[in-house]
């Protein structure tokens, strides 16, 4: 399973304003950086037809995607999907808290805070089913990730290196690099992760 996801909240919000909202704020940021849809294409090495799609709000696009065009614009992923932290405490209700990724057994991922601006961090909660996994093909060099499992096993595997990570246990991994996260094992996977961008300028 790689990244195909759709943008939607934990409690309901509707999906539609979701993806208008994000399609509303890629198109400003663009247009505030006198960025045309061809140029910033190239910048990201997305598709112009997907960018038209996701600036008309028709398209839900996947985390990789997000990732590619947040570093182009120069602002994180939390910007994007408007759970960045701007005031000196920015409470963000459950209600708000988006999931950025389904699995195709239920598992999910949500982006549960993260900070605005090029260089950013991120806080997210992943569950994963048996037999699930989650596919990036890496992140802008100088990323990093802590992951601290709770329940279940999770195994990383960086480029060609499997690391499995028991629940209790933590690990650090630099993920510029193609990286993939699954499950297994036959128990539900809990794990928190913790990305951090904080070398594109």
């Amino acid at each position: 399973m790689t990244d195909k996801v759709n943008i939607m909240t934990e409690q309901g919000a509707d999906i539609a304003q979701v993806s208008l909202a994000v399609a509303n704020r890629i198109r400003n940021w663009r247009k505030e950086k006198k960025l045309s849809l061809d140029e910033l294409s190239r910048r990201a090495s997305v598709s112009k037809g997907m960018l038209v799609e996701i600036e008309k709000g028709a398209a839900n696009p996947s985390i990789a995607i997000l990732c590619k065009l947040a570093a182009a614009l120069g602002v994180s992923v939390a910007d994007i999907v408007n759970v960045s932290s701007t005031p000196a405490v920015h409470l963000i209700e459950e209600a708000d808290i988006p999931v950025l990724w389904q699995g195709e057994k239920g598992g999910r991922a949500r982006l549960l805070a993260g900070t605005a601006g090029p260089d950013m961090i991120e806080l997210w909660k992943w569950e994963m089913q048996p037999g699930e996994r989650f596919s990036s093909p890496g992140h802008p060099s100088g990323t990093f990730e802590l992951l601290h499992v709770e329940a279940g096993a999770l195994t990383l595997t960086l480029d060609e290196s499997v690391t499995p990570i028991p629940a209790g246990a933590s690990a650090v991994a630099k993920t510029d690099a193609a990286h993939s996260y699954a499950n297994e094992g036959d128990t539900l996977l809990v794990f928190t992760m913790t990305v951090a961008e904080l070398s594109r300028r």
